[in-house]
């Protein structure tokens, strides 16, 4: 695909720096190195000075860029003008397969949209309904009485186990399962008797999900999951969680049962948080901290045990210099002729 500048600004309603003649056959990074007919982004004025040092025949900058002599494309939001003449240039569209696959497996008492997208190997269960213009790829398994709004979009080999309530407009990557049985056990005579796990995981709109994570069902009632969360791959959450309104869960972390979120949290990767702990709006928890304990909204913590994140600085500068510390304190033992033993 052969453009010029002035058609990528075009694209993205930019306003043209330069030669906007200028030829550009692809898109890169600059970190891919990008050539004379390719353009580029500037993330942050920072590396200006790159993208003029680049060979690049152009740049997609912020509006507030300075001039210095190449062709520069400016936008309000570089970043997704990007993403969108990356589309244009890279991107080829999935050829999507429309209507039901013949190998999928579909109860008879299930209510299907006419408008569905049902791939090879998928099967629906007794009761479900699936909304308009969901989407299910290959080898999604529908258990029974589960519920799809509209524009859904279940990735291969998805799984939903019964009762599963879904919202309009939400979407979950490959091999995730939703409705899983809770971990639950009673020590009973000296060993672990299962908890039966008869509730069910309510998913709100707008919601994304990314690939192996596993959102358990609760042990009566619901887990759920609010409008707008966004979460990501090799997510655990556990049986009874109620998480807020978009809410951003980033890859690996894990919530024990009944945690509950307010609106607008967001958890760092690797973000650990203990059973029945409620984390208020807007709080921000840092990568690797493990909670144990109520987090207030508009809280920022870190570590483990997670501390407000002063706090945690102020520990973390400490550790650093416990080596020198050590030294001092064993000179001035020595002294006052005390025995370092």
């Amino acid at each position: 695909m052969i453009s010029t500048v002035g058609d990528v600004a075009g694209w993205v309603q930019g306003e043209v720096v330069g030669d906007p003649s200028q030829i550009i056959r692809a898109a890169r990074p600059l970190s891919d190195s990008p050539q004379a007919d390719e353009i580029t982004v500037v993330l942050d004025d920072r590396f200006l000075s790159q993208f003029h040092a680049s060979r690049a025949g152009a740049a997609i900058v912020d509006m507030s860029a300075a001039v210095n002599g190449k062709t520069m494309v400016r936008v309000k939001d570089p970043l997704m003008a990007f993403v969108s003449i990356v589309k244009r240039f890279h991107v080829l569209p999935s050829p999507e397969f429309r209507g039901i696959h013949p190998t999928a497996i579909i109860h008879p008492s299930a209510t299907v949209a006419e408008d569905v997208s049902i791939g090879a190997y998928v099967t629906i269960g007794e009761g479900c309904v699936i909304g308009p213009r969901c989407r299910l790829n290959n080898g999604v398994m529908v258990g029974h009485h589960c519920s799809l709004g509209e524009d859904v979009q279940l990735g291969p080999n998805v799984v939903l186990y019964d009762g599963c309530v879904i919202g309009n407009r939400v979407t979950i990557l490959a091999n995730s399962v939703i409705g899983a049985d809770g971990f639950g056990y009673r020590t009973i005579a000296g060993k672990h008797v299962k908890i039966p796990q008869v509730g069910h995981v309510e998913i709100a709109d707008d919601v994304e999900i990314g690939a192996c994570t596993t959102i358990d069902r609760a042990t009566f009632g619901a887990t759920r999951i609010g409008t707008g969360s966004k979460i990501d791959n090799l997510v655990m959450i556990a049986h009874n969680c109620q998480l807020g309104r978009h809410n951003l869960i980033v890859g690996q972390v894990g919530l024990a049962g009944s945690v509950v979120t307010g609106d607008y949290v967001v958890m760092a990767g690797h973000v650990g948080v203990a059973d029945h702990c409620k984390i208020g709006d807007r709080s921000m928890l840092g990568a690797k901290a493990g909670v144990h304990k109520d987090v207030p909204p508009d809280q920022k913590m870190l570590g483990a045990p997670a501390t407000p994140a002063a706090e945690q600085m102020r520990i973390m500068s400490s550790l650093e210099k416990l080596p020198e510390i050590r030294k001092d304190i064993r000179e001035i033992k020595k002294q006052l002729g005390i025995s370092d033993s």
